[in-house]
């Protein structure tokens, strides 16, 4: 029998970051399609923005100097010159001891240097009474605050959000760099395994979680997911199929047979699809000890555990890792983890990283994370869970009230 030569979870992200890289060249798309896609370039402005100095409020543009010591009791009077149009350049340059109206948006005119707010004044005829004074730059955004011309707007290894693909447009970029959207391969095995459309179970069979499962996360994490079907627990078999999907992906999953069992072939099919082979076999984690992963002909290869809790865990800890490296995202991503507090003693191993389930309470203004346990094959204590908190393998557990982080299930990369 062959042992696992178990891997920490640290030296398993280590060969993560070392082993995998894009494998695909970068191409060009629109910024209408680019929400959640990964830079493949820096993005340096060729303009300023905005590429004029605009009001932030209605009111009237005026040089503040005029204004000084203007109050309730003692206004200061300028000479309204005209109304200044959106998309449109004052037709008038304005002069010391002048005022023209200009609504939110509109853009400065010559000489003026701020904006008195609508409220703040009012108008008899032709003559604006000003009841407070303004600063230099106030309620003003000058050209180039927002954007000067040759700064770096995005990095490359960034992943698009809303607000990146909004300055992409105020800068006159419409099409952008990004690398392809990984193609994920998903192949079931087990002799036990069924569709999840059979009616009828006979003894001894179960209806196939997994790959329904993570081909649903895949999909959340915008990436496309292949199913391959099931195979039965027979070495020529699943190497025939496993082939077959593994020439139309970049990254293969094999869900079940990943343990040191003797009708386990996960291994010897990941040797026999080309070197270096595996990788990692055994993670020092539980749930998600006989995790595998591997890599042939350059393409990352993992073999995921049968259960669903420990394959979905492991999947969100590793599997979004190489999916990262995959589309070349920035190693500089924040820790998205929710802060909350453990509501009960956990005990751990040392040694061993583990990842428990819990469900988040508010209590008074603080949220407390309470765990739920249960065995690596009862799939619904994911469904009563909303995340799950690490153990860092140098503990000995957590204990009532310590503050600890929440991955959160469902949330982006």
């Amino acid at each position: 029998m062959k042992f696992f030569n178990v891997k920490t979870v640290d030296e398993t992200m280590a060969v993560i970051e070392e082993q995998f890289a894009p494998i695909h060249e970068p191409v060009r798309i629109s910024i209408l399609e680019a929400v959640g896609r990964i830079l493949a370039e820096d993005v340096f402005s060729r303009e300023q923005v905005p590429p004029f100095a605009r009001s932030t409020v209605d009111g009237y543009a005026v040089q503040a100097k005029t204004t000084y010591g203007a109050s309730e009791s003692l206004p200061a009077f300028l000479d309204i010159t005209g109304n200044i149009h959106m998309g449109k350049r004052a037709e008038l340059p304005l002069v010391e001891g002048q005022a023209q109206y200009m609504p939110t948006g509109g853009m400065l005119p010559e000489g003026a240097d701020s904006v008195v707010m609508i409220e703040h004044v009012e108008e008899v005829g032709d003559l604006l009474n000003v009841y407070r004074q303004v600063a230099p730059g106030e309620n003003v955004i000058r050209a180039g605050d927002d954007v000067r011309v040759g700064d770096r707007v995005l990095a490359r290894g960034s992943r698009l959000r809303p607000q990146d693909v909004g300055v992409l447009a105020a800068i006159g970029v419409t099409e952008i760099a990004v690398y392809p959207i990984p193609v994920v391969g998903i192949l079931s095995t087990g002799d036990e395994i069924v569709p999840p459309d059979k009616a009828e179970l006979s003894p001894g069979e179960i209806r196939d979680i997994n790959s329904i499962m993570i081909g649903a996360r895949l999909a959340q994490l915008g990436a496309k997911a292949v199913y391959g079907g099931i195979v039965r627990d027979e070495y020529e078999e699943l190497l025939t199929r496993a082939k077959a999907l593994f020439e139309q992906v970049d990254l293969l999953l094999l869900s079940g047979g990943s343990s040191v069992g003797t009708r386990d072939f996960t291994v010897q099919v990941l040797e026999a699809l080309g070197e270096p082979g595996v990788l990692v076999h055994g993670v020092a984690t539980k749930p998600g000890k006989p995790t595998i992963i591997g890599k042939s002909q350059g393409k990352p290869v993992v073999g995921l555990p049968g259960h669903p809790v420990s394959a979905l865990i492991m999947f969100d800890l590793l599997v979004v890792s190489i999916l990262r490296r995959l589309q070349g995202e920035s190693n500089e991503v924040p820790d998205k983890r929710s802060r909350a507090r453990i509501s009960r003693n956990v005990p751990s191993a040392v040694g061993r990283s583990d990842y428990i389930r819990v469900r988040l309470e508010e209590r008074g203004d603080e949220l407390w994370a309470v765990p739920v346990f249960g065995k690596s094959g009862l799939v619904t204590t994911m469904v009563e869970s909303d995340g799950i908190v690490e153990i860092a393998a140098n503990k000995e557990g957590v204990v009532e009230g310590e503050q600890v982080k929440v991955m959160l299930f469902g949330s982006s990369y």
